[in-house]
């Protein structure tokens, strides 16, 4: 779905109100009530849990008094702090201020610091804390009042139960929808339920550390409302983004069918790199794969995973690639039949092997996947990445992007969109930025961003999974289906990586965890559109 901006966002409801006849109340209803049944699903045994909500005296504090009373309704013990006293509210949050005091009874608003003093005490002992305090309209950072209540927000301690689990309702207070500039205080979420699509300031610099997961509800706005618009090129990458990868097979299909996939990886001590790419690119659904390897690598893979084909290359005394292995057109010959080549996994930083990888890169036989240490030969040289056909794809973490760039990685995380579409734009390749909310950039300017996965996923050998896993999916699609496709990869290694995480925890979990829930995944996308 597309990003919108605060604007935008601001016409969509508009216009759902006006050619669609729901109103702006029923929009609130639909708002509030989402963010409590996402609560509901996130954190069971509700009756037990202490809920606060802080209430801004605008529409989101609306938002909140809804959150409030249906999660009242569900069995939860809901306190409501307002920051606004009766007469200040207005319109359809006026209605819902009214609403909750006819169902909990009197409300004691907090208007200066003596009375939040006297009040924040609640806080300690809150389970869930949801942040309803300011929305979208935000210009500027937040003075007074509202400030010392987002500094004291972030500044909980852990209870007994452990910290406050903070959701924000549509956008945590005090961040700039547009922007995403940290200018101020802004309340620090583990959670954000946004409505009907994600505002461009979410996914801005490092406004992902005030979001946490990213969750998006629709709340009664048409598709076609964000689509006719929405004027930005960056789209938020969820299920409805990828229907056209959730088709059955054809009960003739065969394996030559679903491509045949080359993986150029590996060496001696980094033989893990070249099984887990493999692997990966199978388990996504590739006919074929076939890792190309230095010789003495080779029997490690070939008996990790037998449906597995190896191929040896030559190889330089410390075990990687030599450049001997383009000699006599043996790596041209490796590459007939194969409809992608991903090259980089634990490929080592030899020189002999970085010439190597430059001159299978500069052939460009196929549609090729750099990543790893294939990305690091083109450190001082980035240049040489142009592509005239639009055929190779890249997937550096922030450090690797900032090796290409010959700047500090803050500086890539700072500008994550802008330096991924730039990128894509001047190498006329696309752009796989890794990191909390992934940027999938094309050389035309069009932006995917995928908010699947979590910090568990930072160990060693997820990024190989990913590679693998886009070359699985390229051999089966084509790289005519790029970029959608690439996003699809990105989603599914994300999803893969939340089901790992929901059975191991964050800290234990490894990358094969990934590759074993590769086949959950695809179950949770396609039960997406009621497939099996």
């Amino acid at each position: 779905m597309k990003v919108l901006t605060a604007a935008e966002m601001k016409e969509v409801d508009r216009l759902t109100t006006e050619r669609c006849q729901v109103p702006s109340l029923t929009l609130m209803e639909n708002a509030g009530k989402s963010v409590a049944e996402f609560i509901r699903e996130r954190f069971p045994h509700l009756e037990r849990r202490r809920i606060v909500v802080l209430c801004g005296k605008g529409n989101n504090g609306g938002d909140g008094f809804v959150v409030a009373r249906h999660l009242l309704a569900m069995g939860a013990k809901s306190v409501v702090i307002p920051f606004a006293g009766a007469g200040d509210a207005q319109g359809d949050a006026a209605v819902n201020r009214k609403r909750w005091r006819d169902v909990a009874g009197e409300l004691r608003p907090v208007l200066n610091s003596a009375e939040w003093q006297a009040a924040k005490s609640i806080l300690a002992s809150a389970d869930i804390v949801v942040d309803a305090l300011l929305g979208t309209g935000v210009r500027g950072p937040v003075e007074g009042l509202l400030r010392e209540v987002i500094d004291d927000v972030n500044g909980l301690a852990p209870n007994p139960k452990g910290r406050a689990a903070v959701v924000a309702v549509d956008i945590p207070s005090g961040l700039p929808a547009d922007t995403g500039l940290l200018e101020g205080p802004v309340v620090a979420a583990d959670y954000t339920v946004t409505f009907t699509a994600p505002k461009i300031g979410m996914l801005l610099g490092s406004a992902s550390k005030a979001v946490g997961r990213l969750v998006v509800r629709e709340i009664g706005s048409p598709r076609e409302l964000l689509e006719e618009m929405g004027n930005g090129q960056t789209r938020w990458v969820e299920p409805g983004e990828l229907e056209a990868f959730a088709g059955p097979r054809q009960p003739e299909g065969h394996k030559g069918d679903y491509g045949h996939a080359l993986i150029v990886a590996g060496s001696v001590g980094k033989s893990g790199a070249a099984v887990l790419a493999s692997w990966a690119a199978l388990r996504v659904g590739a006919g074929l794969v076939t890792c190309a390897t230095p010789a003495p690598v080779l029997p490690i893979v070939a008996s990790h995973t037998p449906e597995i084909m190896t191929e040896p290359l030559a190889a330089t005394e410390t075990g990687g690639i030599s450049l001997r292995a383009i000699e006599n057109n043996y790596f041209d010959a490796l590459a007939k039949g194969k409809r992608v080549v991903a090259i980089g996994p634990g490929l080592g930083a030899h020189a002999d092997t970085q010439h190597f990888v430059r001159t299978v890169v500069a052939r460009r036989p196929l549609p090729v996947v750099l990543d790893a240490d294939g990305l690091n030969a083109f450190v001082g040289r980035a240049h040489e990445l142009k592509d005239s056909r639009g055929m190779l794809a890249i997937t550096p973490h922030p450090g690797e992007m900032a090796h290409l760039l010959s700047c500090a990685a803050a500086d890539v995380q700072a500008r994550r969109l802008d330096v991924a579409r730039k990128a894509a734009a001047d190498w006329n390749a696309y752009v796989i930025l890794k990191g909390h909310h992934t940027v999938i950039a094309s050389p035309d300017g069009a932006v995917y961003v995928n908010s699947t996965g979590n910090p568990g996923m930072g160990t060693g050998g997820t990024g190989d999974v990913l590679t693998g896993m886009l070359a699985g999916l390229t051999a089966q699609y084509g790289a005519e289906a790029w970029p959608k496709l690439l996003a699809f990869g990105v989603y599914l290694h994300g999803l893969a990586g939340d089901i790992a995480y929901a059975e191991s925890g964050q800290a234990p979990l490894v990358a094969s965890d990934l590759i074993h829930a590769i086949p959950r995944a695809y179950q949770c996308f396609f039960g997406e559109f009621d497939r099996g």
